[in-house]
């Protein structure tokens, strides 16, 4: 699975843009991983490789994750980290 598609990078907004907006920014992409309990919201991109959003998986926290670090993280059963195709862009206060 493609993690990030071209219209996805085009609707994220460069790094910075939503920062006035804290937990009213809107996620527009989600990742998770199908068999453990990370999942990760985007709100913002660089374009090349760093994101920023909405982290949950041992506590929830805002802060930077890497496209390329996405792509190496395995589950406990070995799957790879997958982008939900049905995720709605939603502010990160609803999640």
């Amino acid at each position: 699975m493609e993690l990030l598609t071209n219209a996805i990078r085009r609707a994220l907004p460069p790094l910075g843009a939503t920062e006035e907006q804290g937990m009213q920014a809107v996620a527009r992409v989600k990742f998770f991983t199908p068999d453990s309990s990370w999942t990760w919201y985007a709100t913002e991109f660089d374009g090349k490789d760093i994101f920023f959003g909405l982290a949950i998986g041992v506590e929830k926290e805002l802060g930077y994750f890497s496209l390329a670090e996405l792509k190496t993280i395995r589950g406990k059963l070995g799957l790879p980290v997958e982008r939900d195709r049905y995720f709605r862009p939603t502010p990160l206060e609803e999640l």
